[in-house]
């Protein structure tokens, strides 16, 4: 008979180091947003199997998201890139956010007349 035991032991140290590869990754995205735009905040947002959303806010008000494989992965890259997080997205925060002419015909486009989302 075949021996079908497997080796657990190997797995998790490769799953780490492909984790801190990505936070690494990410972590640089953050720190180039952050650079672009005078500097940047964040908050995380669960998505439930399919990670963590970096939702990202520069000091000049543009906006952008990452997302991240997991919730620990987008808080080690949230650590590495020295950004600061909040809790959630309101208040002060959400105030930061300065939307264009994009972002009106995308999100509202449908209901004020504009171009269809089709």
């Amino acid at each position: 008979m075949a021996d079908t035991t497997v080796d657990e032991t190997a797995s998790p140290h490769a799953s780490d180091a492909r984790a801190e590869r990505r936070a690494a990754k990410l972590a640089k995205q953050i720190q180039a947003f952050s650079k672009a735009h005078g500097g940047a905040e964040g908050q995380l947002a669960y998505l439930g199997q399919m990670g963590t959303r970096i939702v990202l806010v520069g000091e000049d008000g543009a906006w952008g998201d990452l997302v991240a494989p997991s919730h620990p992965v987008a808080v080690s890259a949230a650590e590495k890139s020295g950004i600061t997080l909040h809790e959630s997205f309101d208040g002060d925060f959400a105030a930061k956010v300065r939307t264009g002419p994009y972002e009106w015909s995308r999100m509202a486009g449908i209901q004020l007349g504009g171009p269809s989302n089709g």
